[in-house]
């Protein structure tokens, strides 16, 4: 029986998420062993944990404390996520231990090589973890750490959510770093954090954001002809009833890019000073005058 379109993309998926867990290892990597770990960084999560024992005990490899802290967390997790989603973040923490290491061992003078200014050491080590932590996200990859250890918790305090775990877990060990490198860790810390979940993002979502409008009118036809004509976007009209007055209203329904939001409210504003617009983020826009729905 040949295979689905969907099936084909499913198995083309798997192979891209071992490719880009490669990649995301080594990138995250790269900030532990060159910016992060020589410059006493501590920021959070597994990882961050890892340098700081490093620090106390630096007989013991960075890589070596990532697979040691991750395998209780994973034993753990086990019953709550299963065999397979176990083994798989498994092998992403063996590739990220060992990747962490391999930099260390070649590149063992990163201070020299590169810079000891901790501002430049967090704005890049930042930027580089980011990268990582996308790849892991976007290709549906899991690296363990307090991520994991956050679910495993809330399933015990379900009153807090993963996201708040996960904070405060990170938190500990930001604010632990601080007793040992000093408060300014903390500081520190706060723009490797900051920049990772920016660059993160914009590698999940990409670049292709818009504003998503709807333009609640009596007008909607001319509004709607003079859009199309100044404009390649499409509108979609909408049936609506207001509740107010109980008559029935039209609404317009569009997508347009940050920098067309100006003209599309200025058009709006000419054709029907009384329309209510509300214009909201669109994080992700597919389609014609977009980015294609597989990218």
């Amino acid at each position: 029986m040949e295979k689905t379109k969907y099936e084909l993309k499913k198995k083309h998926f798997e192979w891209q998420a071992y490719l880009f867990m490669i990649v995301g290892c080594i990138f995250y990597g790269f900030s532990t062993s060159v910016f992060l770990a020589p410059n006493g960084i501590v920021a959070g999560g597994v990882s961050g944990l890892s340098v700081l024992l490093n620090k106390i005990l630096p007989g013991i490899t960075v890589g070596t404390f990532i697979i040691a802290i991750n395998i209780p967390i994973f034993l753990l997790g086990l019953k709550q996520n299963g065999w397979k989603f176990i083994l798989r973040s498994l092998l992403t923490v063996v590739v990220l231990s060992l990747a962490t290491d391999a930099i260390a061992l070649l590149i063992k003078n990163p201070t020299e090589y590169f810079t000891d200014n901790k501002l430049l050491v967090s704005v890049y080590g930042g930027l580089a973890q980011g990268v990582g932590i996308g790849c892991f996200i976007k290709w549906k990859v899991s690296s363990g750490g307090t991520e994991l250890l956050g679910r495993s918790i809330q399933k015990f305090v379900p009153f807090m959510s993963i996201a708040t775990w996960v904070a405060i877990l990170d938190a500990i060990v930001v604010v632990a770093g601080s007793f040992v490198q000093g408060v300014e860790n903390v500081l520190y810390a706060l723009i490797v954090i900051f920049l990772s979940a920016k660059v993160s993002d914009i590698i999940v979502l990409g670049v292709n954001k818009a504003k998503l409008c709807y333009i609640i009118t009596n007008k909607a036809e001319e509004i709607s002809a003079v859009l199309l004509k100044e404009s390649p976007r499409g509108i979609t009209l909408i049936k609506g009833v207001g509740m107010y007055t109980h008559s029935e209203r039209e609404v317009l329904l569009t997508c347009v890019k940050t920098r067309q939001l100006p003209q599309l409210k200025l058009i709006v504003k000419a054709l029907d000073e009384n329309a209510f617009v509300i214009v909201g983020e669109a994080s992700e826009v597919h389609g014609k005058g977009f980015a294609k729905i597989d990218e």
